[in-house]
């Protein structure tokens, strides 16, 4: 009978780590300063780096999705719902559109009162036929030829306004870009869902500088300019905030 090797107390064979031995963890048991592996179907985590929420298994630290909205170190560029992070569009480039905008309303403009200078001057030729004062008729011929001249007149204001509205207005709401905008690579996006901002959105933007045009212009003016105003770096005009829109650099 064999009590083994006095230099062995544990009565393990030689090359076996002893059970309970120090630096060891016992068995079925976590060990201080051992890595641990997971439980199955739980992705590892990396130690001493606590994963943020939001976070993907395997992306670095601080790579995740941020909150819409979002300015990134106020460097020009936001996160937006679907489109993801977009920069800003710079005050120099709205007002290069805007200036494109004016150049093809004004074009427009010159053709419509083309058109209604055509029609004044028909109906003012058209007046001569009326005789002079003394001859019977006179005066209602002439009275109807003035009533169509103002009619005329009218008639190219009203139809002029009613383009600048569907252009300002429909553009913006169905397409997010006037041709100014679209030459320049701009666009009208909803903050909140990153779309273009519907008839609703489309008329708050258009109405409100409409609104300030009625005090000599000043009131539209300072709406155009309200954007150097924003201290949120987003570059929101008043027509922005109230329509909920941002114009961003596609």
């Amino acid at each position: 009978m064999s009590f083994g090797d006095p230099n062995n107390p544990y009565g393990q064979q030689p090359g076996q780590p002893p059970q309970g031995q120090p630096g060891q963890p016992p068995q079925g048991q976590p060990g201080y300063g051992y890595p641990q592996q997971a439980p199955q179907g739980v992705p590892p985590q990396g130690y001493g780096y606590p994963q943020q929420p939001g976070a993907q298994p395997g992306q670095p630290y601080g790579a995740y999705p941020q909150q819409p909205g979002t300015l990134q170190a106020n460097n020009g560029y936001i996160n937006v719902p679907i489109l993801g992070t977009v920069r800003v569009a710079t005050m120099g480039q709205r007002l290069g559109a805007r200036v494109i905008d004016a150049v093809a309303i004004g074009v427009l403009y010159g053709i419509l009162s083309a058109i209604g200078l055509a029609g004044v001057m028909g109906i003012a030729e058209s007046a001569e036929d009326c005789g002079t004062y003394t001859d019977p008729g006179y005066d209602s011929c002439i009275n109807d030829a003035s009533a169509s001249i103002v009619a005329t007149m009218f008639g190219a204001i009203l139809i002029f306004g009613l383009i600048t509205l569907l252009y300002e207005w429909l553009m913006v709401a169905f397409v997010g870009a006037t041709l100014g905008k679209m030459a320049l690579g701009l666009k009208v996006v909803k903050e909140s869902t990153g779309q273009n901002p519907g008839i609703g959105g489309g008329f708050i933007r258009w109405i409100i500088p409409m609104v300030g045009a009625i005090v000599c212009g000043i009131g539209q003016l300072l709406v155009y300019i309200s954007p150097f105003f924003d201290n949120s770096g987003k570059l929101q005009g008043w027509h922005d905030r109230a329509a909920g829109t941002l114009v961003i650099k596609k």
